[in-house]
């Protein structure tokens, strides 16, 4: 009798786990963009077994050699190479790691500042909200990209300054979304009673409202992961993102863009992993926000 009523319990109301996903695989474009990012992930964890060759490593004789499915391709580097004589896909998959982890990093280092900045905001309106949210306005008043492009240009080019300009840049989203979901939450009956109860203010902000805003965060974090990597990749374009020889998508448009004619495959296989790993994390936002939205999930 007790299995049998366990049993019933679980059809009836399913971990948030399975319900999520149930939601989750609805959206087919989302599946597939988090089969591709898996796959993207796969390859940059295990870049140096999976790489044919090295990223560095220059074979002179073979300069510009095309891919192995166009004349004069060589099996021995079945996306060709660059000006250089090095192998483009042993490129791309490393390049991967670092599109990854500064995408990863940056959204780190603009969350958590931006949810305690936004938690300040909500919950102090006169105290602390007015000269929060002006300076945010502020940050927004400038265009992303030459914002970052100041900032990278004051600390100087390479990875670390890269991700801090990327997270300076993504902070006045992450507040404001914040800042609104609390207000939002504040005149809940259940953040009343907790007052009543007697809960402490670091309680309620953190262990009350805050895990009822997760929701939008995590849709934001997800996007706010694509805008991370084609940020880097411009700035690596301009020159000012991660430095040559370090294999990163933008750097390696931007060494290739002189040979774009007589050699386009240098310049259009790095655009294409930019553009189909952007793609898949919008893909897969926009299911995150299907699942975990309770609107649109019952919509389904």
């Amino acid at each position: 009798m007790t299995t049998s009523t366990s049993l019933d319990q679980s059809l009836l109301y399913p971990s948030p786990l399975k319900e999520f996903w149930h939601a989750f695989k609805h959206n087919k474009g989302a599946v597939c963009g988090l089969a591709f990012i898996l796959l993207i992930v796969f390859c940059a964890l295990f870049a140096p077994w999976i790489a044919p060759h090295h990223p560095s490593e220059q074979y002179r004789d073979f300069l510009l050699t095309p891919p192995v499915w166009l004349e004069g391709g060589q099996w021995q580097f079945l996306l060709g190479t660059d000006e250089l004589g090095r192998d483009l896909l042993s490129r791309i998959i490393h390049g991967a790691r670092l599109s990854l982890l500064i995408g990863l990093a940056s959204v780190v280092l603009s969350l958590v500042p931006g949810i305690l900045l936004g938690l300040c905001a909500g919950f102090f309106p006169r105290l602390l909200g007015p000269g929060i949210m002006r300076l945010m306005d502020i940050m927004l008043a400038l265009p992303s990209l030459l914002l970052a492009v100041a900032i990278v240009a004051i600390l100087g080019p390479g990875l670390i300054n890269t991700i801090f300009a990327i997270a300076i840049v993504s902070l006045p989203s992450y507040v404001r979304l914040t800042r609104a979901a609390v207000m939002g939450e504040l005149n809940r009956d259940y953040v009343t009673a907790a007052q009543l109860a007697g809960a402490s203010l670091p309680r309620l902000m953190f262990v009350t409202v805050l895990p009822n805003c997760m929701a939008p965060l995590i849709v934001q974090a997800t996007l706010s992961f694509s805008s991370a990597i084609l940020d880097a990749a411009a700035l690596g374009f301009l020159g000012l993102g991660v430095q040559p020889p370090t294999p990163e998508w933008g750097t390696m448009l931007a060494s290739a863009r002189d040979y774009i004619e007589r050699a386009w495959w240098v310049v259009t296989l790095p655009g294409l992993a930019i553009l189909l790993s952007v793609l898949a994390i919008n893909l897969m936002g926009d299911g995150l926000r299907d699942a975990l939205d309770p609107k649109l999930k019952n919509a389904i």
